[in-house]
Order: structure tokens, then sequence, then C-alpha cells
């Protein structure tokens, strides 16, 4: 395809996107998409993948995901096909597209996610990026609450998945799933510069955690009173 053709199809994806994912609350909306595309391509610059197929795949990612379409994991990659045929795109490009979709989601703690490309890992980490840090927490606790589960359950031990099956089916509070999935991503990052970007954020949710515990145990020191009195 030309570049000009390319550009088209870009700006009529990211068009589809932003109608399709408009006024979603779980946190898996066009901003989250948005920032996965930023981050992908920030990636991508670095190490040398194509700019092209990042950017649909980053564009895509979300468009029908299982979380929202009875737990199958062949809706985003079927929509992304059906989208991207009814452009012209070229068939490597498709498949290449498809394939990321495919692999790209989190599947539990025992379940290996590896991403064959250079393209596949670094929209990978960015999208994992985007559950980690300030953004990650408020996802988190927005998913949650979407879908009526608890801040906290005192007593209920994350359940480590080691299967996608299983992890479809977790329904605990939202603060298990710290342990779950959100601490975890750290260490499965594909790329150096994702791995730097997550350790940060890493820290933060970790101290943001801990800080929730103490609150809830009403064990809040003067640093607390402190704050409200500014």
């Amino acid at each position: 395809m030309t570049e000009a053709a390319r550009a088209d199809v870009l700006a009529r994806t990211e068009a589809h996107v932003r109608r399709e994912m408009s006024g979603e609350g779980t946190g898996h909306d066009w901003w989250h998409v948005h920032r996965v595309r930023r981050t992908a391509l920030r990636l991508a610059a670095e190490e040398g993948a194509d700019p092209y197929v990042v950017e649909l795949a980053a564009l895509l990612h979300d468009i029908a995901d299982h979380k929202f379409h009875g737990g199958d994991h062949t809706a985003g990659p079927r929509a992304a096909r059906a989208w991207l045929e009814g452009l012209g795109a070229d068939g490597s490009t498709i498949e290449h597209v498809c394939e990321i979709i495919a692999g790209l989601s989190f599947k539990g703690a025992g379940v290996p996610t590896p991403m064959r490309t250079s393209e596949g890992c670094v929209v990978q980490d960015a999208d994992r990026l985007d559950a980690l840090g300030a953004v990650g927490i408020a996802r988190a606790f927005a998913y949650g609450g979407s879908r009526g589960r608890p801040l906290h359950a005192p007593g209920d031990a994350p359940e480590m998945h080691d299967s996608f099956e299983a992890y479809k089916q977790s329904g605990g509070a939202t603060t298990n799933h710290f342990h779950e999935k959100l601490f975890l991503l750290r260490d499965r990052m594909n790329t150096a510069a994702a791995r730097r970007i997550a350790d940060g954020r890493h820290r933060f949710m970790e101290a943001f955690l801990a800080r929730f515990h103490a609150e809830w145990d009403g064990r809040d020191g003067p640093e607390t009173e402190a704050d409200g009195d500014g």
C-alpha cells in the first residue's frame, strides 16, 4: 500500500474505534486505546518495529475484548479482521495485526503469553503499562466496580490462576487483582524501555496498596493528618 493509503486506513480505523468505544466506563475506553497507541509507537521507535502494524494493532486491540463478549477470546481478532478486510488492507498486515490481538491479553498468573514479533512485543508492553501506576489503579477500580466486585475482602486470598478459563471466571475483590495480575506485569515486559517505565509504576502501586490497607485497618498515621491540614 502507498503511504497515503496507509494513512487513510489509520485515520478511518481511529474514527471507527472512537465510535465503538464511546461512553465506555470500565477503563477500556477510547482514551485507554489512545494511551496504548502513544506508548506503543514510542517503544516501536526504540525497538525498530514497524510503526504501521504497531499503530493498527494498538488501535484495534480492545475492539471486541473477551471480557465483554462472553469470554470469547476469538471475538477481537475476528472483529479486527472484518474491519481491515473491509478497508482493503493487505493480507500480511491483517494476519500480523490479528496475531498480535489474539495473543495480547494477560490470561492468568500461570499462563505464558509470548509474542513472536517485535511489533507484538511493544503493543503488549504498552497495553500492560497502562494497567500499572496511577492510571492502572484507577482502571482496576473502575472495572471492578462495573462488575460489582468489592474494593477489598479481608480474608479472601488472591488466586494465582493456572488457566485462562480459571482467570476468566475470577470474581474476587479488586485488591486481590493487584496480586493476581498487576504486580506480575513488571517482570513480564518484553522490552528494556518498558521494564524501566514499569518499575516506577510498580513501586507506586505497592505504596498505594500499603496505604490502602493501613487506612482500611484504621492505622493511618501523622502524615494523613498533615495531608488534610492544607
